[in-house]
């Protein structure tokens, strides 16, 4: 088996509840222990994540991913995480009305190409958490210079069919996938919360702000627990 369909999973800790399922597809070049990080922060708030493999590298992904969401023997909400191009085939299985389904996080979404050059442009452009830098580098399973291929069957981004909801993070200075781009892409799709970070770059979800973003999509799991119109939980002074 390819390293880039390589699947990781974490679960609640011992004595809790789950409160839920996230289903992660990762992005060009990754694999799913690549959310190693993610995946354990989730879980320790008793979120079960199960991160698959890479759908450009290997399509059957995406059959697993509909098998775990039919999976009645995972806690319900079941939500997919896209990163990348995890993010445009997330939608492509909504726009499908996979069944299982109860929302969607698109993350770094991507609009165009984009050409490195060199490792040290990509790695940069990834993400600016030396930590998650160092990692890249140094994993075996991770392949360089796969942001640079735009795979030619690649889904047609189709918002308009997709009828759970959405929250799409995104960097601000996203080089690989710039905002107005994505922010056009999401404009029109009033089930679609955008939310921006501050000097953020591609892989948000793995950037300097890993932290916030984690704690971003807590929050929009737990207003999903009570409905899926999100009713507000926290909110300052009106």
């Amino acid at each position: 088996m390819p390293s880039s369909t390589l699947s990781s999973s974490w679960d609640e800790p011992e004595g809790l509840a789950a409160r839920g399922t996230l289903i992660v597809l990762a992005g060009r070049g990754e694999h799913g222990g690549v959310y190693e990080r993610f995946g354990r922060r989730l879980a320790f708030d008793a979120y079960r994540v199960r991160a698959l493999g890479d759908p450009t590298a290997d399509p059957s992904v995406l059959d697993e991913a509909a098998k775990l969401l039919a999976d009645e023997s995972l806690p319900g909400p079941k939500v997919l995480v896209g990163s990348d191009t995890g993010a445009r085939y997330a939608v492509h299985l909504a726009a499908e009305q996979t069944t299982g389904l109860d929302a969607l996080i698109l993350a770094g979404l991507p609009i165009g190409p984009w050409v490195s050059g060199s490792w040290e442009t990509e790695v940069a452009a990834r993400t600016a958490c030396p930590t998650h830098q160092g990692r890249l580098a140094h994993d075996p399973g991770f392949r360089r210079g796969a942001l640079d291929e735009t795979p030619e069957e690649l889904p047609e981004l189709r918002l308009d069919l997709v009828d759970v909801p959405v929250l799409a993070l995104h960097g601000t200075d996203d080089a690989i996938s710039p905002l107005d781009g994505a922010r056009n892409a999401y404009a029109g799709h009033p089930a679609v919360r955008t939310v921006t970070f501050d000097g953020g770059r591609h892989d948000v979800l793995n950037d300097a702000l890993h932290r916030t973003a984690a704690s971003v999509v807590v929050l929009f799991l737990e207003r999903l627990r009570l409905s899926p119109e999100l009713p507000v939980i926290a909110a300052g002074p009106s």
